[in-house]
């Protein structure tokens, strides 16, 4: 590693697991201190202790909670420069099934979570730090049974450009990231067939599934200076998918 993020303070939700565990892990490899924060004790525990890492366990989906994370980032570092927004939930129910506490589990943990800390997280941020959001490809597309989902991710495209131009006067850029399918536990969750297998490698075009650690890469890149003139907008690492306007034939 080339230790970009040597010296930097960084806090990471839901880093217990997917996405999350691979930006921590990629920032620790480049220099970082990081902060895991997650709900799950015994798997932030674990991660943690492979990463030589704190973990704070904090449910997130509560203003108080995010406001407790900051007091202590506060009291341990005095500041902070890196803060990705990566926790998130999803919810599948129709239409017509949807219940409004469903509903509003998800934006409290996708939406809220990010608002309320890249508040409490600018406040101790200067010239030079960054927030990294995380969308979804789901932020422009759609998935019929996944409404609170995809409404709260492409919230999250305005989110992240709202919160970039109130805190460039400060220095501090804002950034999101918009993965199409990643090769997650919950995404080999789904892909337990090949007529699931199919479907999804159907509609990305490079033809696999992206992996973790290029989710990270691109969560490296927008936490160190080589971004250091981009802000207010989402990066989809997608294999492609978002300028596909019909399915292709996936390899035998």
């Amino acid at each position: 590693m080339t230790e970009r993020l040597r010296g930097k303070r960084a806090v990471v939700t839901g880093a217990a697991q997917g996405i999350g565990r691979g930006i921590a892990e990629a920032f620790v490899a480049e220099g970082a201190e990081v902060l895991l924060v997650d709900v799950d004790a015994e798997r932030l525990a674990a991660t943690a202790g492979e990463l030589g890492q704190e973990g704070l366990i904090a449910d997130v989906s509560r203003k108080a909670e995010v406001e407790r994370i900051f007091a202590h980032v506060s009291a341990k570092w005095g500041g902070l420069d890196v803060l990705v927004n990566n926790a998130g939930v999803t919810h599948a129910a129709e239409l017509d099934d949807l219940a409004e506490d469903d509903f509003d589990r998800v934006f409290a943990i996708n939406l809220k979570s990010a608002l309320w800390a890249t508040q409490s997280a600018a406040r101790l941020m200067g010239e030079g730090s960054t927030v990294v959001n995380m969308s979804s490809v789901n932020a422009v597309l759609a998935i019929p049974n996944q409404i609170p989902y995809a409404i709260s991710k492409g919230a999250m495209k305005q989110l992240t450009n709202v919160t970039a131009l109130a805190l460039a006067p400060k220095g501090i850029r804002v950034n999101a990231i918009g993965p199409g399918s990643i090769m997650t536990d919950m995404l080999k969750g789904i892909m337990n067939d090949k007529a699931a297998e199919d479907r999804i490698l159907s509609r990305t075009p490079l033809g696999r599934c992206g992996e973790v650690e290029e989710i990270a890469a691109v969560a490296v890149f927008l936490a160190c200076s080589e971004s250091s003139y981009i802000t207010g907008q989402t990066i989809y690492p997608d294999g492609g998918r978002l300028g596909l306007n019909y399915t292709v034939r996936v390899k035998p």
